[in-house]
């Protein structure tokens, strides 16, 4: 693709684009160029096409103790993943444009200006992972990762849609003190982390898990310590 910078410019085009990226995103990178879909998830997209098309961002930033995540706390009064932390994002809309183009790319920056005020001017999107499934909303989630290039100030945009936006670096996310295995009541194990005064699980943390696995960042932790998902700090 065009070496040029990520805009969300009505008309413009969303590009992908390596050049500048900070020397220890090279691990993230080549996760994202190698990994295949069965490697990420067990839940993949319906082979028919159904599905409700989605993109998040993944957006990794320089911060006061090193490379950081993005992340937002859905309001808790959503009748959709109430409270639950997540990356920015949500679904399509037409004027995102083609699914199977660029429009995740889209989709990603828009949902994330609406949601956490974020200046998509300053994100230069470097990378796509296979699209995901999510069986109990029907999404098919396209995960789009950016390095912040220049960061903007974020914060609640509407706290009806949001609880708040916070970052957290991925030192605590690799810290095996921080991790552990929540249970689903439909009895579905998955990784959790312990950050923020958060306990980011589901689709959010299994991406993360994976980029981490698969980046060479994660270190060994007790996968047996198991935690409620209604755990807090």
């Amino acid at each position: 693709m065009a070496m040029t910078r990520a805009s969300h410019t009505r008309g413009a085009p969303v590009t992908l684009s390596k050049e500048g990226l900070p020397a220890w995103l090279d691990p993230v990178v080549h996760a994202v160029e190698t990994v295949r879909p069965g490697q990420l998830s067990r839940f993949l997209p319906p082979a028919n096409g159904a599905g409700r098309q989605s993109a998040v961002l993944i957006l990794f930033g320089d911060g006061e103790r090193g490379p950081e995540l993005l992340l937002m706390e859905r309001a808790s009064s959503l009748r959709s993943h109430a409270g639950q932390p997540s990356f920015p994002g949500g679904a399509l809309d037409l004027e995102d444009g083609d699914p199977k183009a660029d429009g995740p790319l889209r989709a990603a920056l828009r949902e994330a200006e609406e949601e956490t005020g974020l200046d998509p001017a300053g994100v230069q999107l470097f990378g796509v992972l296979p699209a995901l499934y999510i069986p109990v909303s029907g999404f098919v989630v396209t995960p789009v990762l950016g390095w912040w290039r220049e960061p903007s100030p974020v914060g609640v945009v509407d706290p009806n849609e949001t609880a708040r936006v916070f970052t957290v670096s991925v030192a605590d996310l690799t810290n095996p003190d921080n991790r552990a295995t929540t249970v689903h009541p439909s009895g579905h194990r998955g990784p959790a982390f312990l950050v923020e005064s958060a306990l980011v699980w589901g689709f959010t943390a299994g991406v993360i898990d994976r980029l981490l696995h698969y980046a060479g960042w994660e270190r060994p932790w007790n996968r047996d310590r198991h935690v409620p998902l209604d755990w807090r700090s």
